[in-house]
């Protein structure tokens, strides 16, 4: 099949899944499985409509995401509230849909209180941030966010991220499953996917925020943590072979501001013999999380790739990061692009970590299948380094199967040949990720959208 009947296919998928609110496109399902039983699969996700959003956003259809961007801000809970059942102030849905009620048709939002495992959604505020930055960038048109309403939301999502809490750490405090990976991973704490997006909300909330009066404290405050913040992540979180000789000759029980294993990470917690054989000397990625005594040591695709993407690596670092996955392509590309965690949690610690999730099986779902719509992150970060011929050869594996699989959700296995268990086809983020991947590479300066240079944050 030729590159423009695939592209063709796509869109024609792509457009089945828009959905109309009062006669207005609000947003697009996350999945449009005519076999499957819907579930939560028919609603509208935040984090799911984000690669729609930019396809839209570069092809002249802004008014999609307009509409989605007030309606969402509609839902958000403006009122602070002593019910620990209800949403917090600030919050931003996960997901919504439409109902009707006496022919009168409703947008019914979910906070997390119908979800699996009933958390609430860390992301969704922040990809909130960064969409209304691409929406600006795409239409020249700074109205929308300047007014108000919309002020006041990006205040109170900043809020809800920057609150007094009980940690002494610059990043972001969230639970477990709180991000796209939505099920027990062990990744409470300070998760480097909630990190990477918080750090890009930060940034596009300093070219959102008018600098009246009402704003000066929360545009005061962003100023302060972004330093603290990124100085914390490349320094703590990067692992290369040079940092895992500093951390294999830790000492523990430090005591004191002079301390080198602020963390107290114990030695004996980290592979270092597996790390140190697969880990190329001239390759390096974030860690998945950091916490006292824990260094996650797992390769997470999401936060690895929307930190060259916002620049939260540096020029070397994100240079790195596509060498590792240049270099251990047959692990984290293989027959898919691409391992949305690597390795993943086998035997007794998959049953201890996950509760035995037997959707996270190994090698699946969360738990080291394969994502295809991290295609369009591996593009944009490729192109960002001018490495495009990264993204040319992981365009070219997914186009050998997406639609002869029927777009679906995810991949399983370790080389990512079998289609998942339980994954949707048709979802609308694999097929509107394959979509903005080929915009990205025919026209690079839609970058734009979604990047931010290396030079304008200083530590």
């Amino acid at each position: 099949m030729s590159d423009k009947t695939l592209v063709e296919e796509a869109w024609i998928a792509l457009e089945k899944s828009i959905i109309y609110y009062q006669g207005r496109p609000i947003g697009t399902i996350a999945a449009c499985d005519p076999d499957i039983a819907a579930l939560n699969y028919d609603q509208c996700f935040i984090r799911d409509f984000v690669s729609s959003a930019l396809v839209f956003l570069i092809n002249d259809r802004s008014d999609i995401v307009r509409n989605f961007l007030e309606e969402t801000l509609k839902l958000q809970p403006k009122k602070t509230q002593l019910d620990s059942s209800t949403p917090s102030r600030g919050l931003m849905p996960a997901s919504f849909k439409i109902t009707v009620v006496n022919g009168q048709e409703y947008l019914k939002p979910d906070f997390g209180e119908h979800a699996i495992g009933r958390v609430a959604p860390a992301d969704a505020g922040l990809w909130w941030i960064i969409l209304l930055r691409a929406y600006v960038i795409a239409t020249d048109d700074r109205s929308l966010a300047e007014r108000e309403d919309f002020q006041e939301g990006i205040r109170l999502i900043l809020q809800l991220c920057l609150v007094t809490r009980f940690d002494m750490y610059p990043m972001v405090l969230v639970p477990d499953a709180a991000s796209m990976i939505d099920r027990r991973m062990g990744l409470y704490g300070h998760p480097l996917d909630i990190q990477s997006l918080f750090y890009a909300a930060l940034r596009a909330s300093l070219e959102l925020l008018i600098p009246h009066e009402e704003n000066q404290l929360i545009i005061k405050a962003v100023h302060s943590r972004l330093p603290p913040l990124l100085k914390q992540l490349r320094e703590n979180y990067w692992l290369d072979i040079d940092r895992l000789n500093v951390i294999y000759r830790y000492q523990v029980e430090e005591y004191g501001e002079q301390a080198l294993n602020q963390f107290n990470i114990y030695s004996d917690s980290i592979p270092f013999y597996r790390l140190a054989k697969w880990l190329p000397e001239a390759a390096g990625y974030l860690a998945g999380n950091l916490g006292p005594s824990q260094l996650d040591s797992r390769f997470f695709a999401l936060g690895n790739l929307m930190a060259i993407i916002v620049s939260l690596t540096d020029e070397l670092q994100s240079h790195r990061i596509l060498n590792l996955i240049e270099l251990r392509w047959t692990d984290l590309i293989s027959n898919m692009p691409m391992k949305l965690c690597y390795p993943a949690l086998e035997d007794i610690e998959w049953r201890i970590v996950t509760g035995a999730d037997p959707k996270n099986r190994p090698w699946s779902y969360h738990n080291g299948g394969s994502w295809p719509v991290l295609l369009w992150m591996l593009t944009a970060a490729a192109k960002k380094m001018d490495r495009g011929e990264l993204a040319h050869h992981a365009i070219a594996i997914a186009e050998r199967r997406l639609l002869k699989d029927q777009w679906p959700e995810y991949y399983d296995g370790q080389d990512g040949r079998l289609i998942g268990k339980e994954a949707r086809k048709f979802q609308t983020w694999t097929i509107a990720g394959y979509l903005l991947a080929k915009e990205f590479i025919a026209n690079p300066d839609r970058l734009k959208l979604v990047t931010f240079p290396f030079e304008n944050v200083s530590v």
